[in-house]
């Protein structure tokens, strides 16, 4: 790698890195609504909704539940955002390195590689945040994320930390394909339709606009596999795990519930979706253009 290319790589991942925070601030009280709704028992449920799930918690853990487990992902996941966005726009630059424009096909791929980029980061962080949302008793078995860290791997190693990679790897790849694809189309619609010559001159709320455009169709598309993600990271390990893999725990939704099943819990998802998806996009497009220049 040249050094301006490695210069560019580092201003990718600074911006990235200043839109996953924003996404985790923004969207932490609602991924702590969908965990809770996704991990209980589907034949004794705690939450009849995600408005009763925001009630319970409200008032039986106070408002401070919301951002359980939120120092992980603040450095986890805005780091893991800034390699996915550093990936893409190097991926781009491959593809567009005879100067040629991208096809759709492309697009997506350079989104699924920054995706499945992600996701060696991505899993492990998640895992960890959601063993810490999943506790309501007063006796909780992990006392923060390092704790929680240092007691599953000396039980279980790097393979407990990696619990639940493989939907994980799915739903990153399939879904970041699909959301950048759908971010690049719109943004190429808008440049043309206006004549602009460069996206610095798309107006910020058009931004916020595509970003949760960008939002909705990623988790229509990947969210069955955040489903099944999130039953295995929140299953036991070893001998009292319920689910031996992913496909097992696949069938058992499906037989279970059926479809609706891999969608349970998506409202507070889709909710989440637009605006996480507008602040991430509208951060990372402005300190994007604010550092190309340095």
């Amino acid at each position: 790698m040249t050094d301006g290319a490695f210069l560019q790589s580092a201003k990718d991942f600074f911006a990235g890195a200043t839109g996953g925070i924003a996404q985790v601030l923004v969207g932490q009280p609602f991924d702590c609504v969908k965990v809770r709704l996704q991990s209980q028992s589907f034949g004794s449920p705690l939450y009849d909704n995600a408005i009763d799930c925001v009630k319970k918690i409200s008032k039986n853990e106070g408002l401070g539940a919301f951002y359980k487990g939120t120092v992980t992902p603040l450095l986890g996941i805005g780091f893991c955002v800034s390699i996915q966005f550093a990936t893409y726009e190097y991926t781009k630059r491959f593809f567009s390195r005879n100067g040629n424009p991208m096809s759709v096909p492309q697009f997506y791929t350079a989104g699924a590689i920054s995706g499945l980029a992600n996701s060696l980061l991505v899993g492990p962080v998640e895992h960890i945040r959601i063993r810490l949302q999943i506790q309501t008793d007063a006796n909780k078995l992990y006392s923060g994320p390092l704790d929680c860290i240092r007691k599953i791997s000396s039980q279980y190693g790097i393979k407990g930390i990696m619990k639940g990679f493989i939907p994980t790897a799915l739903r990153e790849g399939h879904g970041s394909g699909v959301y950048f694809l759908t971010y690049e189309t719109l943004i190429k619609r808008s440049m043309e339709k206006h004549q602009l010559k460069d996206r610095s001159q798309i107006p910020g709320w058009k931004l916020c606009v595509f970003g949760a455009a960008c939002g909705y169709s990623m988790w229509i598309l990947a969210y069955p596999f955040d489903i099944v993600k999130s039953k295995i990271q929140t299953d036991g390990f070893s001998s009292k795990a319920i689910y031996k893999n992913a496909w097992q725990c696949a069938q058992g939704i499906y037989s279970t519930s059926g479809m609706k099943g891999f969608y349970r819990g998506f409202i507070p998802v889709i909710v989440r979706a637009a605006p996480v998806n507008a602040a991430t996009f509208y951060v990372y497009e402005t300190v994007s253009q604010s550092v190309r220049h340095l």
